[in-house]
């Protein structure tokens, strides 16, 4: 049984690879800061409450995970954080957190689990989005931590390809998730105008899918339709995952 840790697993996207993972046959270690809400058990799900930012908390962590016996066969860096409004209305806080959880936090997983994925010959995946790929007024340094996480990603690809390390990175673009929950605005109810969280773990299971001889480096996903919509009264927080 290969064995996959997914960050960010309590809820949205990455419940919805959890849930997939452990359907394709994988045992997965799920990270995320509270599992209360989730309505997701398996015997091959093991839940483990950490907030990844917390770097030491994080080590502890993935050295619980490696204590065992499993290979890592597969890393989903899948938790993220937004703040959107100017970027001078933003505190220093909430950019210190976007680029800890969007940035850091992979860059760290990645280090501390490449000599097991090499061994085992597995794959890093990394949910990016597709604010990485454009401008974005109102969401500056959203779309910095996340175009990094992008560049990382195809620059580590460069890195490890040897050694048959595959590395990809996947861009959604508005997803039907709770990631909106605290934010001003959010996707239309228009089907067409906003992804499911399902459609990126149909993109997982593609990635994983493909042979031994074919890396695939970036997925980007987009709804048929460009829209969204701002909810009244505007309150712009943010939504942790």
């Amino acid at each position: 049984m290969k064995t996959a840790i997914v960050t960010g697993a309590s809820r949205g996207i990455g419940r919805a690879i959890t849930k997939r993972l452990v359907h394709l046959g994988y045992r997965v270690y799920g990270l995320a800061r509270s599992f209360s809400d989730t309505d997701f058990s398996d015997d091959n799900f093991f839940p483990i409450e950490c907030d990844i930012t917390d770097t030491s908390a994080l080590i502890r962590a993935v050295e619980r995970i490696k204590s065992g016996e499993d290979a890592i066969n597969l890393l989903v860096n899948n938790a993220g954080v937004g703040f959107f409004g100017p970027h001078e209305q933003l505190k220093p806080k909430e950019i210190q957190m976007m680029i800890r959880t969007n940035l850091e936090a992979p860059l760290i997983l990645s280090n501390l689990l490449l000599r097991d994925l090499k061994n085992s010959g597995g794959s890093i995946i990394s949910i990016s989005s597709a604010a990485a790929k454009k401008i974005s007024t109102h969401g500056c340094a959203y779309a910095a931590a996340k175009a990094g996480l992008t560049h990382f990603s195809a620059s580590l690809f460069e890195e490890v390809r040897k050694t048959g390390v595959k590395v990809t990175v996947i861009h959604p673009d508005i997803t039907k998730s709770s990631f909106y929950d605290g934010l001003d605005f959010t996707y239309e109810d228009d089907s067409r105008a906003v992804l499911r969280d399902e459609e990126i773990a149909d993109a997982v299971e593609y990635i994983l899918g493909t042979a031994d001889t074919m890396a695939v480096n970036e997925i980007t996903l987009k709804p048929q339709i460009n829209r969204i919509k701002r909810k009244i009264p505007a309150d712009a927080n943010d939504r942790r995952t």
